[in-house]
Order: structure tokens, then sequence, then C-alpha cells
């Protein structure tokens, strides 16, 4: 039986949609009777199946490494300011003497950064390494997203996430660390959607590598439809209203998430004859102390962490949004879809392998205010139309998003690599 350890910088509950992505996966590899671990900096979640240092004292000090990590980032003043953007791992290394004492078959890397993975100790695991793919970091010079820039594509620098003019900066050194560390190295990627596949395989650090497409999973049993009508009477949302739902971690400070994109759509339709008839959900956010005009009434509901909740959130609207200017693959997008409500996102980034356009929902022009608009009415405005929808993004779930079914696939990339034998060198 194949014994794999699962290696994430946070638990679900300290982390965003990668570590419970991660943690889904854990939790499936456990149903099939795998004896799996999940290796964590930050544990906030009571499950001895998670692991972290081996007493409090070394488990207090991880969680400053965040912190540690980000101090060169203040040689670049100009450097972009709010949520962490860019990781540059150049801390000691605490992975390797941990991994050794669970004697794990094989490795699934899941988001390692702020501090955890050292770019030098990928060449000290001694065990095949698959390494799951949760946004852009590990084939830049340092950037989680590159915003459109394609420096990456070479050697990265003048990088414009800290704000520099110089092609020999932070991000140059970090790229330079990567290609000098993992150039002859032999691993696996995995990639949850064609999109960032794609931009891996562009890459200048793994244009040679192997790269799969495995899309995330989740417990299908959990995230499943609830009458709507129901789902409203328990969340105290209106009956009698069209509800927009809307969220994600850092909903409305994070630029990515396309919140000022959702803000003019919204305002137009409230110039239409939608002006009383909608209001939105809003997830992932409290109510701002200056709240935004958004043309319609907005119901702000904070972090929410509880699963049921989440599921009931998603059956209680009538469609979701994602405006996501840049996005691996799109978990609430997947969560909603299974709870039977469609999608509305831009025609780009790993969302294309989740809505099919006009299907489960629909896939607007990129970056086109305007066009999102129109998908949302186009979504809710025919009953019909809506019903058959929400049938479809339901089906979608079942077909490809169903934990078990990728789960399985991860094990047959486990399989194959050990019965190959595959060496890392």
């Amino acid at each position: 039986m194949i014994k794999p350890l699962i290696v994430s910088s946070y638990d679900p509950i300290g982390g965003a949609g990668a570590s419970r992505s991660a943690y889904r996966l854990h939790q499936g590899f456990l149903k099939l009777g795998i004896d799996s671990k999940m290796l964590v900096q930050d544990k906030r979640m009571d499950d001895p199946t998670i692991v972290s240092a081996s007493n409090p004292l070394a488990q207090k000090l991880w969680k400053f490494r965040p912190v540690l990590d980000g101090l060169p980032l203040k040689l670049y003043p100009n450097r972009q300011k709010g949520a962490v953007l860019f990781s540059i791992q150049w801390l000691p290394d605490i992975i390797n003497s941990q991994i050794v004492k669970f004697q794990p078959d094989i490795i699934n890397l899941r988001w390692v950064c702020e501090g955890f993975l050292p770019i030098e100790a990928l060449s000290k695991i001694q065990k095949p390494i698959v390494w799951t793919l949760n946004d852009m970091w590990s084939f830049t010079g340092g950037c989680y997203y590159s915003e459109g820039c394609e420096q990456y594509k070479k050697s990265c620098g003048n990088c414009p996430i800290l704000g520099s003019k110089h092609s020999w900066d932070l991000s140059r050194l970090t790229w330079q660390r990567k290609a000098k560390a993992w150039n002859n190295l032999k691993f696996t990627l995995v990639a949850p959607s064609n999109w960032i596949a794609e931009r891996a395989r562009a890459s200048s650090l793994f244009s040679n590598k192997d790269i799969r497409v495995i899309f995330n999973g989740l417990d299908i049993d959990k995230y499943k439809p609830t009458e709507r009508e129901k789902a409203r009477k328990l969340l105290n949302l209106p009956q009698d209203k069209q509800l927009i739902l809307f969220g994600a971690i850092n909903a409305i400070s994070d630029p990515r998430k396309g919140f000022h994109l959702l803000q003019a759509a919204l305002q137009k339709l409230s110039k239409l004859q939608w002006k009383d008839k909608i209001e939105l959900i809003v997830f992932g956010a409290a109510k701002p102390s200056h709240p935004v005009d958004l043309g319609f009434p907005v119901h702000y509901l904070g972090k929410v962490n509880d699963e049921i909740k989440l599921a009931l959130l998603y059956s209680a609207a009538d469609v979701m949004i994602v405006p996501s200017t840049e996005e691996v693959f799109g978990q609430t997008a997947s969560e909603s879809l299974a709870c039977s409500t469609p999608v509305v996102c831009f025609d780009s980034t790993g969302l294309k392998d989740l809505v099919d356009h006009q299907n489960n929902g629909y896939r607007a022009k990129y970056l086109s205010y305007e066009d999102l608009a129109n998908g949302i009415v186009w979504v809710i405005e025919n009953k019909q139309r809506h019903q058959q929808l929400c049938q479809n993004a339901r089906q979608k779930a079942e077909q490809e998003f169903n934990i078990e079914i990728q789960t399985r696939r991860y094990l047959s990339v486990f399989e194959e690599l050990l019965e190959s034998g595959i060496s890392k060198k």
C-alpha cells in the first residue's frame, strides 16, 4: 500500500483554497484506506493525521517563518503593498528532517511558500516528488501570480510586483537559485487546470518537466444542492429576490479576485430593470467601514469556515460570480457547481475548465464588466433555462470534481512513478 506525505504550508483553518484542496486529497486517501499524513508549517486543526514540528517551541518558531521570509522585500519600497504576493524561500531547511521520520513512499508538495520549503531543500528529498501547482510561484522569480508579466518565460528581472526597474533584482536572483537547484532534478508536476499547465510549460524552469492535469476535487456529498427556499430560510435571506453570490479569501481587498469589475457590472445592472429585483451576498470579507456603492443591497457575511453553511449559501444563490483576473482553478466555482448553482466568470484562467459557456454558466469576455453584467442577466432572466443550467452544474461536479475520482487519478500517478523506479536525478 502506498504511503504518501502531503506537504503544505497551512492546514485548512490557517490557509486558503490551496490548503483546503490539499486536505481534501488527504481525506480522499484516508477514505480509500491509504496511510496518508499531512505535514504543515502552521497547524491549527485538531486532526492527528496532520503533523507539524515535533515540539511546542518549534511549532511556535515555525509560525514566525512567514515574517522572516518576507524581510528581504523591505529592500523594495515601491513593491506592491497589501497581501503577500512574493516569496523567496531563503530560510534554513526544516522539512527534510521531518520527512525522514515518516518514511513515506512519495511526496506530494502543495503550496509551500511563506518560508516553509527552501528552494535548495528540494534536492535533499530522497523520495519521488509530485508537485501540485497552486499558483505560479514554482516557475517564477518569486511572485505568486505574474499579473500579465511574461519575464518568467526567460529569467525574470524588472519585477513589477517588486516595483523594480533593474534586471538584476531579487526576482532574477530567486529565479537563478531555482534554475541552479532544480536543473537536474526529476519531479512530476500536477496542474489543477490547463491554464496553469500551459504557463508552466511556457516557463524557462519547467519547459522540460512532466506535467499532468488533475482537477481539484471536493466531497460532493457535502457540497450538494439544498432546495433554494429552504436554504434561504435557514440563512435568513430574502425569498423574493434574485441573489448573486460572490466570495473568496480577501474577497474585496485582493484585486486579482475582480471585485472592482463586479462592482462596475452591478452598477450597470442597477440602472436597468433589475434595480429592485437583485441583492448581493458577499462572503470572505466583513462589511467595510466605508462600503462602496454596488447599486443593490448587500449582505456581508465575513469569513465562512463552516462547510455546511457554505454549501447552504451556494444553494441559496441564483448565480455565483467568480470574476478573477488570474486563477489556477477556482475552488468556489467548483463548490457552487456542486450545489447546482451556475457560475459566471471571465473567459480566461483555470475557470475555463469548470464553466462550460451557456451550459452550466457563462464565460464573459476577459476583463469586460459589460459582458459580466450580460452573463448575470443571461443566467437569471429565464426560469426554465436557469433550471437546466442548475442541473448541468451538478452533473459537471459529479463527473469532474468528485474527490474520489481525483484521488484515484493521483494514486495512478503515484503508482506509475513508484513502479518505474524513477529517481530524482
